[in-house]
């Protein structure tokens, strides 16, 4: 093999392989906590909800942006439960997620709300399953005492 032929054909592998390179990263830019979940009620296994995550500041923070509610439920909630400023505000629209700080490989030291029950919780996030999943975790006090709820991306 003559030596132009060998040049060509080294740099066409290297270019391949670079490409294949870039393909297995381009997956890691979709891994970012940042976009649109669907929360999953932790009884009936049905979609609740879908966030819609933003960074802004350096900071993530969540907002409610549908609900996925039984026809004779009601269709715009409000925040019954939540005290100071969002008693009785409608539930979509609402911040739940708050200040969330990047940490390594998760986002934490911030706050998660339930507006279930009005309460607000110490909160971390981690994507996970190649960004097809945000591992929530919420707690009081230690990580320890707290429970896991796993989001998935919304279409």
């Amino acid at each position: 093999m003559n030596a132009t032929r060998w040049f060509g054909l080294a740099s066409l592998t290297l270019l391949l392989a670079s490409n294949a390179v870039a393909e297995d990263k381009a997956p890691a830019a979709t891994n970012a906590a940042v976009g649109r979940w669907t929360t999953i009620d932790d009884e009936t296994k049905k979609p609740k909800s879908v966030i819609a995550i933003y960074e802004e500041n350096g900071k993530l923070y969540g907002k409610i942006e549908k609900l996925f509610r039984e026809p004779k439920e009601e269709q715009n909630p409000l925040c019954d439960k939540c005290e100071g400023s969002l008693k009785n505000q409608p539930i979509i629209g609402m911040t739940i997620l708050r200040d969330l700080e990047k940490d390594d490989d998760e986002w934490s030291g911030g706050k998660i709300l339930d507006p279930a029950n009005g309460k607000t919780y110490k909160c971390k996030v981690a994507v996970e399953d190649g960004g097809k999943k945000l591992k929530v975790r919420g707690y009081v006090g230690m990580s320890l005492l707290g429970r896991t709820q796993y989001w998935v991306r919304a279409e």
